[in-house]
């Protein structure tokens, strides 16, 4: 059984009271585990708190995991194509034209995926339904979010390969090959 009082001022200062009358009511009551409301709902919200914090270092691990994943791709593909980027530049390419020619070919499949992604996603939202209350699981803004910052991180790790390839000295690159 619990029993909850309200007092307007200190609880601490009202628990003797509250002791005195409870015993006055129930000599063989026992009166166990005494404790503010604050401290009840914050024990009470602590495990779904964790799961939200557990759930976001996991989301961003993900994120982490998938930046990595397109830079290796991305640069060992730019690795691959030494050769023919070398004889781009060679031929007369600027830099700005190889990098926006490797980055436009790595944002291709990177938007691809972000699109597969958010079909996937909105595919899924129905089953989410049952696992979440009063939180709207097809929510626009949350979709953008994610698509925007997918995007931006498939972006960075499209231009940093870029950018290495332009770098590279044309005679280098074809007198090694």
């Amino acid at each position: 059984m619990d029993v909850v009082v309200r007092t307007d001022g200190q609880p601490e200062l009202a628990l003797p009271g509250i002791r005195q009358k409870l015993h006055e009511l129930d000599t063989e009551l026992a009166i166990a585990m005494v404790r503010p409301m604050n401290d009840w709902v914050r024990a009470s919200a602590a495990q779904p708190r964790l799961n939200a914090v557990m759930l976001g270092v996991f989301a961003a691990v993900a994120v982490l995991v998938a930046a990595i994943g397109i830079y290796g791709v991305m640069a060992y593909s730019v690795t691959q194509r030494t050769r023919e980027i070398a004889l781009r530049m060679a031929l007369g390419a600027q830099r700005n034209e190889v990098v926006r020619l490797i980055v436009r070919e790595g944002m291709t499949v990177g938007l691809a995926g972000v699109a597969l992604g958010l079909v996937g996603a909105i595919g899924l939202s129905r089953v989410l339904t049952t696992l979440v209350f009063g939180v709207q699981v097809r929510d626009p803004a949350t979709f953008a979010g994610v698509a925007l910052v997918l995007t931006i991180v498939a972006f960075a790790a499209c231009s940093v390969p870029a950018r290495k390839a332009s770098a590279v000295d044309p005679m280098i690159a074809l007198r090694d090959e």
